[in-house]
């Protein structure tokens, strides 16, 4: 009786009644790897060559399920034939973009072991970005087990070349099926995997042409341009469509009064110069302050420049007046973006103010972001032994 009344009274409190009535039976609060249940496909695909893989079109046999409810927490890990989702009218990721998503890759090294590349800071940032849409603590460790499950599962489609990998697209998204802006009651967690050929079409480093529009941005102060939604990512496509249009290949992203800029399309952005004040070499790229992903890559890059210790590296605002005059004047040397899909891809021009503004990045080799794919590939393809490569 005491307990139906508590109930009764607390329909909007249901924290609350969880704490004075004590744990709900047969909740579960996280899902385990070693609870994972694996259902083989019947009809296994023919896999590509490498070197024909358009990114993000052909997947592997195997996806991973997870299913949570408010009612009983998360449900056992499930590997199932790859197949399409069935999913209410009403879904809150359908309706009201709860939903978020990661990308990773896996790459198999001549000794044909296969390596995960930093995957400990994948799962902390879609931790974060789950946390900022209201969707489901999950224990990173036990997704991470299961990923490595599934890709082993299917390591025969981690293609045997040092151009081409495994990516691995964990997604979160919110199934509630009801009209209505609030916490999902109801949450699917699923990994696909695409085996990806090389990004630069014939291996060759090709400069990209960028598009600086101040009137359009991709995030702002307060926003959530720091994590990995969905919602951050479809509005850009317009102009990015507008660039093409234009003979530009991304969009470079400015924001405030002063046209910082923030990202080169889904990419971080670098610029490697001479510094006004001394002419000594420097690596900037934006800060840390909500308006850029913070990038696995990103870091990656940070860390080697840091531990070379052979030129500044600055993490601060970059308006484009300074930019600008850096051109004009000769002391940018190389501009490059960074991400999982490239590693580093270097930028040619911007196209700003309907002026044409050349980046000699190719003119310098580019010696820097060579020096960085080259160095990133040989730890995830396993040449050079790193704790950033981590063997399945």
């Amino acid at each position: 009786m005491a307990a139906a009344a508590l109930r009764s009274r607390c329909r909007s409190g249901g924290a609350l009644l969880v704490t004075l009535l004590g744990p709900r039976r047969g909740y579960n609060h996280v899902f385990r790897a070693s609870e994972l249940e694996v259902e083989r496909s019947r009809s296994p695909k023919a896999r590509p060559e490498p070197r024909e893989l358009p990114f993000g079109r052909v997947f592997t046999d195997h996806m991973l399920t997870v299913e949570w409810s408010q009612a009983a927490g998360w449900g056992p890990p499930r590997i199932r034939p790859f197949q399409d989702l069935r999913l209410h009218p009403a879904s809150s990721a359908l309706h009201y973009a709860v939903e978020l998503f990661e990308g990773m890759k896996a790459f198999r090294g001549a000794d044909d072991k296969i390596r995960l590349f930093r995957p400990e800071l994948n799962m902390e940032r879609m931790e974060r970005s789950a946390a900022r849409v209201c969707l489901p603590a999950f224990d990173r460790g036990e997704l991470l087990e299961c990923i490595r499950a599934l890709v082993r599962l299917e390591q025969e489609w981690v293609p045997r070349s040092d151009c081409a990998s495994l990516y691995i697209r964990p997604t979160f998204i919110g199934t509630e099926p009801s009209l209505g802006v609030a916490p999902p009651g109801r949450a699917l967690l699923f990994v696909i995997l695409c085996p990806v050929g090389p990004y630069f079409p014939g291996g060759h480093f090709s400069p990209v042409g960028l598009l600086a529009d101040p009137s359009q941005v991709r995030a702002w102060p307060g926003g959530a341009g720091h994590c990995k939604l969905g919602g951050n990512y479809g509005p850009t496509i317009a102009l990015q469509r507008a660039a093409q249009a234009r003979g530009c290949q991304q969009v470079l992203w400015l924001h405030g009064p002063e046209r910082l800029l923030t990202e080169v399309g889904t990419m971080n952005l670098f610029v490697f110069w001479h510094r006004e004040e001394d002419g000594e070499l420097e690596l900037v790229t934006p800060p840390l302050d909500g308006l850029i992903l913070p990038g696995v890559t990103r870091q990656s890059l940070l860390e080697l420049a840091r531990e070379w210790g052979e030129f500044g590296v600055r993490e601060g605002p970059l308006p484009m007046e300074a930019v600008l005059g850096a051109l004009a004047r000769g002391r940018l040397r190389e501009m490059f973006g960074s991400g999982t899909a490239c590693v580093v891809c270097p930028v040619g021009g911007i196209l700003y103010g309907d002026k044409w503004h050349p980046v000699p990045t190719m003119e310098h080799g580019p010696e820097l972001a060579q020096r960085f794919l080259r160095v990133l590939s040989d730890i995830q393809y396993g040449r050079v032994p790193s704790e950033w490569a981590q063997p399945l």
